[in-house]
Order: C-alpha cells, then structure tokens, then sequence
C-alpha cells in the first residue's frame, strides 16, 4: 500500500480524476485499488493468467477492474501500458518509481523507531522498489545498519545484474515466491541497490516452502513465498547474524492454498 497510495496522492487531481492502471503480481495490484478507491478514482489492475484466485478476488473487492494477461509480470505490465495509451489512464509503477520508493520507504522509518538498535535488516527483493526505500531510510540514518536482499533462484534478476555490473533481464523465470518474479529490475531501483544493499543472497524453492511452513507452524502467521524468502535465507545460515538484532521483512500474505 504505502508505495502505491504517495504516488497516487502525488498525482495532480486533475491526471488523479482520469484513474489509474498498473501491473503486478498481487501486493501492489491491492495497494494501488485500495489507494484508489480512497481517491474514489477508477484502477484497472493487469495480472498474470496465473495468479491465484484470492489475489484476484482481494483487488476485485478494492473495486478495481482486473485483466488477466501474460504469462508473467513483464508481460502483463506490457499490457496495462498499452492500457494506459489506450484508455488515457495514469500508470503506476510497481517498483521503479521515485515516489513508490519513498513510500515503501517508510518500512525503514518505522524499523529504526521502533528498534533503534538494529544491526541487520533482511528484505525480499523484485524489482527493487520496497529494498530501495527501506534501505535509504535506514542507511542514510544509520550507515552501520546491514540491508540483506534475498531473492528466489528461479528470479534472480537483481542478484544477477549487481554480478553483472548493470540491470540485467534474465531469460526465464520460475518460483513459488510469484510476488518477486521479475525479469529485470527497475533502471531507478538497480542503483540504488548498488549503493546501499550489502548483500543479495539466493533461496532455494524448498528453502521458501519450509520457511512458508514454519511460519504457519512456529508464529501462526499465514505468508507467501514472497515474503518468506527473508526467512528462508535465516534458516539456511545464508545470512551472518552472530551480532546484534535482526529484523527479517515478510512483505506479503497473499498465498493460494
């Protein structure tokens, strides 16, 4: 939500009052209809022909009017675009976007008051949007404090381009974790990464399924495999945390059962 609703809130009303379009996976296509419908603006979301039916459901009862399209986020994103030519919406971007950024930002505000200690923050990674402000938040209050991203291998896409040098699209994407799919990350995000994330550390499918059942197991809490990769990658050892405190971001519950 927090990304979605400053950058609606941002839009002069008159572009506002025309409604918005977007793409996504599922936790942005909710943010972006909640935010809408707080405007009383129209949103029309575009999602994958593969999204699991609750996601669906949940934006369709925001009152936005879903498309179902591609295979994948990158295609449908496609699409909402050409929506957004053909309709005369705004777009709203999922991750890279300077506004959607400072608003998931507010992850990282909300962690240093409410544990100024911290020494390590360990944050699924998409396309870059919530790691980025999150990151920012902390890093520019507290250099010390260490950003861990953790992606899916089967969506590697961030790891890859930071080894690479640049942003990199890879060819194929395959995961449960369908909330951090993403082919390429964003051309605002990838160098913010660059500058203030310490590391990018890979989860394996299993890995993400036991931390999505431990979580159901040990805190009661319900979470898809998006937001279980932080998780994940603590239980795996794949992340130090010998000193100080830790705080794992579980990004979405959003889960087909």
């Amino acid at each position: 939500l927090r990304g979605a609703y400053n950058k609606i809130a941002h839009l002069p009303p008159d572009r506002r009052s025309r409604g918005v379009v977007t793409a996504s996976a599922g936790n942005h296509a909710q943010g972006v209809a909640y935010a809408a419908s707080l405007f009383s603006i129209p949103a029309v979301i575009v999602m994958p022909e593969r999204t699991p039916l609750i996601k669906i459901s949940a934006t369709k009862g925001y009152g936005a009017e879903v498309v179902l399209r591609g295979a994948n986020y990158d295609e449908a994103c496609g699409h909402a675009r050409h929506l957004m030519e053909e309709r005369d919406l705004v777009f709203i971007p999922a991750f890279d976007d300077e506004e959607v950024i400072a608003g998931q930002g507010t992850v990282g505000l909300e962690i240093l008051r409410d544990l100024p200690e911290v020494n390590t923050v360990v944050v699924p990674i998409g396309g870059g949007g919530l790691i980025s402000g999150l990151a920012i938040a902390l890093k520019e209050a507290n250099p010390r404090v260490r950003v861990i991203g953790v992606e899916a291998v089967g969506a590697a896409s961030m790891y890859r381009s930071i080894r690479n040098g640049a942003p990199k699209e890879i060819e194929m994407v395959k995961t449960i974790a369908d909330g951090i799919a993403i082919k390429k990350p964003g051309k605002i995000t990838f160098p913010l990464v660059q500058r203030y994330v310490d590391d990018i550390v890979l989860v394996e499918e299993e890995e993400i399924a036991g931390a999505v059942l431990a979580f159901m197991e040990k805190e009661k809490l319900l979470v898809e495999g998006a937001g279980a990769v932080s998780l994940a990658a603590l239980m795996e050892g794949k992340v130090d945390v010998r000193d100080g405190q830790v705080v794992l971001v579980v990004s979405g519950g959003n889960i087909d059962v």
